[in-house]
């Protein structure tokens, strides 16, 4: 089967069930946005890890996947629970204790990897965007939009677990 069916050539996608819609939805920005934060978190884990953090990170590449399908499917099909929700909630716990509390901003970057988890949380902090301005056109499941929160948190966390792993220090944000 080929990748090219051309039905898509008129600016329309479908999504699951068969309903055609516009390329420049809303609704599509939100599933191309998480695409997009997938892509950038496969770039991610092509960089030096330590163990637990490509673990998490290789398991959240999946659950994007359910984001995207949730966001695809009819109301009433969420893959996307309060459960995983709370299993970034558990990951971010793990890495407050081991990182020293921040009493001012960062600046983004550090290492290679520091960096890339740093732009991964902005385009996290857009697809949660997406799906805010999606919610008063479709129902959204609670969950996505706290699923994505929280990923963002952890990717915050992560990338400074990342550059504290390779020794890189943290550099102050001044005006």
């Amino acid at each position: 089967m080929s990748i090219t069916t051309r039905t898509g050539d008129d600016g329309t996608t479908g999504l699951y069930g068969g309903k055609r819609v516009s390329k420049a939805s809303k609704r599509m920005e939100a599933i191309g946005t998480v695409d997009e934060l997938n892509a950038i978190l496969g770039v991610v884990l092509t960089q030096p890890l330590e163990q637990h953090l490509t673990d998490v990170l290789r398991r959240v590449q999946h659950l994007l996947f359910a984001v995207g399908a949730d966001l695809a499917a009819p109301e009433g099909t969420e893959r996307i629970t309060t459960a995983h929700v709370k299993l970034l909630e558990a990951q971010i716990a793990l890495l407050e204790q081991e990182l020293p509390t921040l009493t001012h901003f960062i600046l983004p970057g550090g290492s290679s990897a520091g960096a890339l988890l740093h732009q991964a949380r902005t385009v996290c902090r857009r697809a949660e965007r997406a799906v805010v301005a999606l919610e008063p056109i479709e129902p959204v499941a609670e969950s996505l939009r706290l699923f994505l929160n929280r990923l963002s948190d952890y990717l915050f966390l992560a990338a400074r677990s990342a550059n504290a792993a390779q020794g890189v220090e943290e550099e102050r944000a001044t005006a």
